[in-house]
């Protein structure tokens, strides 16, 4: 029965305050569906400039543990009932959002699948303990830690290293994998993945990540120049370092992969192999389709690290771009990884380049990965990273021989 006070209208708000609160649990199991939506279809499209773009890096290397997200909304709303409409359109956002987070791990087994023969037949055979892809692997934490130790090989420039395990299988001389960071050529630090580092060392690779000068103030070709400082300081100082001067890789990523293939492709014979991940490789091509309203303002990049168009710097610019230094029987080994949906360097980058090195007949191997943007390979255990693992340790293991 109504109080005595109780006006009609407080009645009908205190009814509707009632229906309400009924329906809030609803509204909230719709929302979050809405986001994990929203999240996932960032493994199929690219990310908007306006969002930042490791949301997809988490939404393809981490999807498939955030797709409980989606599935307990789907169990919740399903044990609610109520509004039919709610129910349908809350269990077609969920098993979307299921279905899209765990597309990186399918895409990432099918592509593992060929990934054996497609290395095999560019670098020869490798042996090591551990397959393409692995379900079980997508639950494994790697150990951060391990070893490291930090030299100077330039005035205000340092290198960390990671000394190889002693108990690899993989036997002596030991090679070094030189890794350049990334950072748009104007960022960025030598301490980029520093656990990937940790891992490449306990498969019995020696690692030095190289720090070098950044633009503005250092303008090309000081990148190079720092590089090929730091390859000379490491052959000198090899022997005690406990590697093979004679057995070099460089890996580097984004910018930094620029500045690999440049370098690598310079002709040092001590340079076995370059890994190139998600990186531009022809600077006038970047330039010509860089912009001041993208993610980067890949237009202002550019004019930091080139100084200007390349009008009147064509000589400066292909001696940034590792295309054009591409020769046959001179260019050594090369792995190419990168995304499909990478907004920050387009895959066109590595197209371009896979093009090249196919018409001159370098052997290569170009892995696309469909649902991937930047640093794919920062969780080991993800689809990306376990595709990146085992394509970077036959490599080596072919080229170090």
């Amino acid at each position: 029965m109504p109080r005595r006070e109780d006006t009609p209208k407080m009645i009908q708000l205190r009814g509707f305050l009632a229906r309400s609160s009924g329906m809030l649990p609803n509204v909230l199991l719709l929302l979050v569906a809405v986001v994990a939506l929203a999240l996932s279809l960032l493994t199929v499209a690219h990310v908007p400039v306006a969002v930042n773009w490791k949301l997809a890096v988490l939404a393809g290397e981490f999807g498939y543990a955030l797709a409980v997200v989606p599935l307990g909304v789907l169990a919740a709303r399903l044990a609610c009932g109520g509004s039919l409409l709610l129910t349908v359109t809350t269990v077609v956002l969920c098993v979307a959002a299921i279905w899209l987070f765990l597309r990186p791990v399918v895409q990432a087994w099918q592509i593992g699948r060929g990934l054996p023969a497609q290395l095999g037949a560019a670098f020869g055979p490798a042996t090591f303990s551990f397959g393409p892809f692995s379900l079980r692997k997508l639950l494994r934490v790697i150990p951060p830690n391990g070893q490291m130790q930090t030299h100077t090989f330039a005035p205000g420039l340092a290198l960390d290293l990671y000394p190889a395990n002693p108990s690899s299988p993989i036997g002596m001389p030991v090679t070094c994998v030189i890794a350049i960071h990334g950072g748009g050529w104007d960022g960025g630090d030598r301490r980029q993945l520093a656990g990937f580092n940790h891992w490449l060392a306990r498969q019995g690779y020696a690692v030095a990540a190289i720090s070098y000068r950044l633009a503005p103030t250092h303008p090309w070709p000081a990148q190079r120049d720092d590089v090929l400082a730091a390859i000379a300081w490491l052959k000198t100082h090899a022997p005690e370092l406990g590697f093979d001067p004679a057995r070099l890789v460089l890996l580097g990523r984004s910018a930094g992969g620029q500045i690999a293939t440049a370098v690598g492709y310079l002709g040092d014979p001590a340079i076995r192999g370059v890994v190139a991940l998600y990186a531009p490789h022809d600077m006038r091509f970047v330039w010509s389709v860089s912009r001041s309203d993208d993610a980067l303002n890949s237009l202002k990049l550019m004019r930091q690290i080139m100084g200007g168009p390349p009008e009147g710097r064509e000589a400066l610019y292909d001696s940034a771009s590792g295309q054009a230094l591409v020769r046959r029987g001179v260019t050594p080994p090369t792995l190419l990884l990168h995304g499909t949906i990478d907004t920050l360097s387009w895959v066109r980058h590595s197209r371009r380049l896979e093009a090249a090195l196919r018409e001159a007949q370098v052997s290569h191997v170009f892995v696309e990965l469909p649902w991937a943007t930047h640093g794919f390979e920062v969780n080991l255990g993800g689809p990306g990273g376990q595709l990146t693992a085992f394509a970077l340790t036959w490599f080596l293991a072919a080229v170090s021989k």
